[in-house]
């Protein structure tokens, strides 16, 4: 089976099998590994990307279901880690072990593209399937809220 959709903006073609869930064609057939395999069962956020802008769990998305679709995954949200986002995460000393951070970022990414001024409920309302289990819970919330009036600033 052939699938045609676009990530970060290219044309892709995927030829797994239709029921192949769309984390793995990124990781093992497009060889994008920013996003992350973590609880393979929607729960946890790690593999969250945006499907039309919206975000998604890729671990339970079939590939079939993104035919012509557009997708973004963490290696698409800035070429030199300067979206306000990445640079909040930064000041904030945000990760730990790193791992759901690729998750994290394409959940608050999708908020800030809805919403340029999250109040607390927006911000845990929309971080609430985002597990991280170093519990940075409070520097996330912070870096949200910098990104923010950053992006409301340009």
């Amino acid at each position: 089976m052939s699938v045609q959709f676009q990530v970060n903006g290219k044309p892709m073609t995927a030829t797994s099998e239709g029921s192949t869930p769309l984390l793995w064609v990124l990781r093992d057939e497009l060889d994008m590994k920013g996003t992350k395999f973590g609880c393979g069962a929607a729960l946890c956020g790690a593999c969250t990307v945006h499907l039309e802008g919206n975000p998604i769990r890729s671990c339970q998305t079939p590939v079939a279901s993104v035919a012509g679709k557009k997708i973004s995954t963490i290696e698409g949200l800035s070429k030199n880690n300067d979206h306000p986002l990445q640079k909040a995460w930064i000041a904030h000393d945000v990760p730990q072990c790193g791992y759901c951070q690729s998750g994290q970022l394409m959940s608050a990414a999708a908020l800030l593209a809805k919403n340029k001024n999250p109040s607390d409920a927006d911000i845990d309302n929309a971080m609430s399937g985002n597990i991280c289990r170093c519990g940075t819970y409070p520097r996330i919330k912070a870096a949200i809220k910098d990104a923010a009036a950053s992006m409301r600033k340009a």
